[in-house]
């Protein structure tokens, strides 16, 4: 059955409609062309037929493969391979880039067909090859490749962003940037470019590849907009990261001019090691007079060394010179070496306090990278020179006062898989005030570590206690001499010529532990010889009633051999507390036993004779002086005993909401040794050593140690073999030396506690980085030279506090008794910030024992953003000064230094 339908009148009527109105918009459109009054210029401006000049051809090989059925395999010979060519045309315009442009924008992309331009707002970023472009609003010309970047203002023309172009290692921050991809060149108006350390600032710059020029601009090391300082010239040019050049110049400060042209302005800016002068800086003082100081010529070598030379000269006749070559190679070695030579003259020759004097000092510090030799390392750490160098040093109060030096050159080697090792080393100790000099050279020292010979290769079972048996050795070789550089010859340095040996063979078990480990028993032997050069005797001279003492060189031998069964163990004990803060304290005794003998073998190393008229003969060890001295005589038997302790406190805090609570260390150890011979006639207890050392609450270091005598002294100030106690007085001793040590730090917490943190991270790794290890001591030494650029304005105040009491009994030079000396100072430094741009501090040394401050310096500073200014003023020590300084931060002005420096002599 068939069925029609009947189509209604309106349906027809739409579709007649829209066919209409689709005939009437497309009747005069073709395929391939627009003629559209709107659509009138196409994209390119190439015109010309497509077929005339084909760009691309592609042609791809196609295989005509003939197969029968899936159960046959796939055959292809050269008949069914046929080569034909697909070709296909594409046509590039004139004003195409050669590379794609990207480009982004949070707020909106306006593309104008018709004028070819591209409008960005928002945050925008564009990006051409290795060109990135920031900006509020970014306008693209594809007609001309130009590109337009502005900044952005609020309603009061307060600029909100501005344009930021970065090209390679070219940035630019600019109020307006145009910029050619096709010919890379720009310009720029109000721009902002860093080079280094330096920024130029421009009114209007202009960019051609890495060539920069600008007009009306000024250079300048402070980051701000509208900088501190500046260096301003009308026109300038730089060369990127290399050198810039600018026209006749002037230094601005604050935005004022300051009335000082120079001809032309030179700025290096490439980075690295540069070959040059050092510029001096102008002194005055008034022991040395008018001069210049730092005067000088940098030399890179290579690579690997640079060598400094320069030195001061000064209107009175003195002058330095100072030789400093530095070598470096990474994964292998670093160091430098510095020589210096000072010749002082003070006031004028016939005046009653005219001082002329030359010295010289001699600094090395070398150190190898343990990765370059495994089990190999050497290095060296040298200070040495005339004793009267550190004192004749102007404006250095720290190394006035420093008479101690020292020295020591190392080389090591352990051999892998054995266990042996080699020292050699040359040490050198220097006394400044009593011009005594003492050089150790060489000094050899062998070590093999313990061994087992008895144990077996591979364990099976329980080890039979023979098998812990393990022997080790160490031995020491040293060569001595002295001298005072006051008068120095050949043949008294073969009079003061001392050589020595010492061998040591230690022998231990190790067995196990009793009672469940609490007891630890420990036998072993231990020989012990020594190699000496000479004999010192002392005689007695009735005829002058003084003693004659004699030198003998030869080769001498002494022996010592010891048998010991040590024991220890540890007790503790608990106090627990009820309902309060403190819950607990917990003492821990660690009592250590020994019992000891030793034969006497050094019985004739040892003589009788008198020392001071009317005084009893006593015993002498005619090995006294040497470098190894011998050792003492008599037999041993007996025991020696240790007791440790330490002190701890179990605390919760209120503020601890999780109830948990906190360990404090009351005291790391106090205790006493000592040990008693029964073989002696006389005498058997010896005396007893004390100790003490606590950290109070993390901030207060304190330790102490004395030495208690146990016999009452005779006249002259030896033991008479009766004990203090005996006249029924309850004495434990006679203190013969001790020592006595506090120190402590407090500071404010930092204001930015990551900077804080960052900045202690740098310096533990300078101090390990074996790379900056070789560089330390001339850290140090610019540190104490300029401490006004190591103010840590982050911390607002701190102080630190030490102090120290030493006493001991030494023998009179006349050998009529004892005499006991006391030393005691007291350290201080601190600083704090008085705005959070000034900061004081001060640092100093008082001596007790002369009650006078011997140094004392006052320093203030002021924190300046690209500028720093310090004061500082020493009013006591042997020499007096005042210093003011204004200098920029940055390295590149570091010789821009003003200075103005006053210093007095105590003489």
């Amino acid at each position: 059955m068939k069925h029609s339908y009947k189509i209604r009148p309106k349906y027809l009527y739409c579709t007649t409609l829209t066919l209409l109105i689709l005939f009437t918009v497309t009747w005069k459109t073709a395929a391939n062309d627009a003629n559209e009054k709107m659509f009138d210029s196409p994209l390119t401006l190439d015109q010309e037929p497509v077929t005339q000049k084909p760009v691309v051809r592609d042609t791809l090989p196609q295989i005509k493969i003939v197969a029968t059925d899936t159960t046959r395999r796939l055959n292809l010979d050269s008949s069914q391979v046929i080569q034909t060519t697909d070709t296909f045309i594409l046509k590039l315009s004139k004003d195409t880039l050669d590379a794609p442009v990207r480009y982004q924008a949070t707020d909106s992309a306006v593309i104008l067909i018709q004028d070819k331009r591209i409008i960005l707002y928002g945050k925008t970023q564009t990006a051409y090859k290795d060109i990135t472009l920031e900006a509020p609003m970014v306008e693209l010309d594809q007609q001309t490749q130009i590109l337009t970047a502005v900044n952005s203002k609020d309603s009061l023309g307060i600029v909100l962003e501005n344009a930021h172009f970065k090209q390679g290692e070219n940035e630019f921050f600019s109020d307006t940037i145009r910029f050619n991809f096709k010919t890379q060149r720009g310009l720029t108006k109000n721009t902002i470019t860093q080079q280094g350390e330096m920024f130029v600032h421009g009114e209007a710059v202009k960019k051609v590849g890495e060539v920069t020029w600008v007009q009306r601009g000024m250079f300048t090391t402070c980051n701000l907009d509208d900088p501190h300082f500046a260096f301003k010239a009308n026109k300038i040019k730089v060369v990127n990261q290399k050198v810039a050049v600018s026209g006749p110049t002037h230094p601005e400060f604050e935005g004022v001019p300051v009335p000082v042209y120079l001809p032309f302005g030179f700025f290096p800016l490439s980075q690295g090691r540069h070959s040059g002068l050092l510029p001096p800086r102008f002194a005055t003082n008034e022991q040395m007079g008018l001069g210049l100081e730092g005067l000088g010529y940098y030399k890179v070598i290579n690579d690997y060394w640079d060598v400094k030379l320069y030195g001061n000269i000064y209107s009175y006749g003195g002058w330095s010179a100072n030789l400093n070559p530095n070598y470096r190679k990474r994964y292998r070695y670093q160091g430098g070496f510095t020589l210096s030579v000072l010749s002082t003259k003070q006031n004028f020759k016939g005046d009653p306090d005219y001082y002329s004097n030359k010295s010289y000092f001699v600094t090395w510090s070398h150190s190898s990278d343990s990765r370059a030799r495994p089990g190999t390392t050497f290095s060296a750490n040298v200070n040495a020179g005339s004793t009267t160098f550190n004192e004749n040093l102007p404006n250095e109060p720290d190394r006035n006062f420093q008479n101690q030096l020292g020295s020591s050159i190392a080389y090591s080697k352990t051999w892998r898989g054995t266990p042996f090792n080699l020292t050699l080393s040359a040490n050198h100790n220097q006394n400044n005030q009593t011009r005594l000099i003492n050089i150790n050279l060489p000094d050899a020292g062998f070590t093999m570590n313990t061994i087992y010979p008895f144990q077996k290769k591979e364990f099976v079972g329980t080890q039979k206690w023979y098998e812990k048996l393990g022997i080790g050795y160490n031995g020491n070789l040293r060569n001595q001499f002295a001298f005072y550089d006051t008068a120095v010859q050949f043949g008294d340095l073969l009079d003061t010529l001392r050589w020595g040996a010492q061998h040591n063979i230690p022998i231990s078990v190790s067995l196990p532990a009793l009672f469940g480990g609490a007891l630890i028993v420990a036998p072993s032997v231990s020989y012990s010889q020594v190699w000496i050069n000479q004999k010192f005797n002392r005689k007695w001279n009735t005829a002058t009633q003084k003693v004659d003492s004699s030198y003998t060189k030869g080769f001498y031998t002494d022996h010592s051999l010891q048998f010991s069964l040590g024991m220890n163990t540890a007790v503790f004990g608990l106090y627990q507390f009820r309902k309060s803060r403190v819950e607990a304290i917990r003492h821990v005794i660690r009592p250590s036993f020994s019992v000891n003998y030793k034969p006497d073998l050094s019985k004739g190393h040892y003589y009788t004779d008198t020392v001071y008229a009317g005084a009893s003969p006593e015993r002498l060890n005619e090995f006294e002086g040497a470098i190894f001295p011998g050792y003492s005589e008599g037999k041993v038997g007996g025991f020696s005993f240790q007791l440790d302790n330490t002190l701890e406190m179990k605390w919760r805090s209120k503020k601890d909401t999780t109830n948990t609570s906190k360990v404090i260390q009351l005291i790391d150890g106090f205790g006493f040794s000592t040990s008693y011979n029964f073989l002696v006639d006389s005498m058997n207890l010896e005396p007893l050593n004390l100790y003490f050392r606590t950290n109070l609450f993390q901030k207060i270091n304190l330790s102490a140690s004395a030495i208690l005598n146990p016999y009452v002294a005779d006249s002259i100030g030896r033991n008479t073999g009766k004990y203090v106690w005996e006249d029924g007085k309850f004495k434990l001793g006679r203190i013969q030396t001790g020592s006595i040590s506090l120190s402590t730090t407090f500071q404010s917490k930092p204001k930015d506690p990551k900077k804080d943190e960052e900045l202690k991270k740098q310096i533990r790794e300078n101090l390990n980085s074996p790379e900056l290890q070789a560089d330390q001591q001339r850290l140090l030494d610019y540190a104490r030279q300029n401490p006004s650029e190591f103010v840590d304005f982050n911390i607002p105040w701190q102080i630190s506090i030490s102090y120290s009491l030493n006493f001991y009994e030494r023998r009179k030079a006349d050998y009529s008794g004892f005499e006991r000396e006391f030393s005691s100072n007291i350290n201080f430094n601190g600083s704090f910030n008085l705005t959070p741009k000034w900061n004081f501090s001060m640092n100093g040394y008082y001596d007790f024992e002369t009650n006078q401050i011997q140094t004392f310096t006052m320093m203030i500073t002021r924190e300046m953003h690209c500028w720093q200014l310090s004061a500082n003023v020493t009013p006591v020590g042997l020499y007096r000064y005042f210093n003011i300084s204004i200098s920029p931060k940055a390295s590149v002005l570091q010789d821009l230094k003003i200075n103005r420096t006053r210093s007095f002599s105590t003489y």
